[in-house]
């Protein structure tokens, strides 16, 4: 018998390891799926594409040195309650009008 635990204490670390990985990847599939309603968000009521919905995402998230997950959290909140800060809300707006559409589709330009 040894006293450094030897395989079992092998085994016991790569499952830890093995947790571990599990967690970070339920992590990135919970954060994928907010991103990706917070696209979906600003392609409804920004109407712009796909595209130009995560660039309006990035742009507020790089603006206001907001990690992009917690942006996306902060919209969805705004989309369920209707609240969002002022400096968020600002943030967004501008980026909307950067990557939005020059005008609203079905809408007959002004001259």
């Amino acid at each position: 018998m040894t006293t450094d635990g030897g395989p079992a204490r092998a085994d016991g670390e790569r499952i830890h390891e093995l947790e571990e990985e599990v967690d970070q990847l339920r992590q990135a599939v919970s954060s994928h799926a907010v991103v990706d309603q917070a696209i979906g968000m600003m392609v409804a009521l920004g109407r712009v594409g796909p595209e130009q919905g995560w660039a309006v995402l990035k742009d507020v998230s790089q603006h206001t040195n907001i990690k992009l997950r917690h942006v996306a959290e902060m919209i969805l909140v705004w989309g369920r309650q209707g609240e969002i800060s002022p400096e968020i809300r600002a943030e967004l707006e501008e980026a909307l009008d950067r990557h939005g559409p020059a005008q609203i589709p079905g809408v007959p330009p002004t001259d």
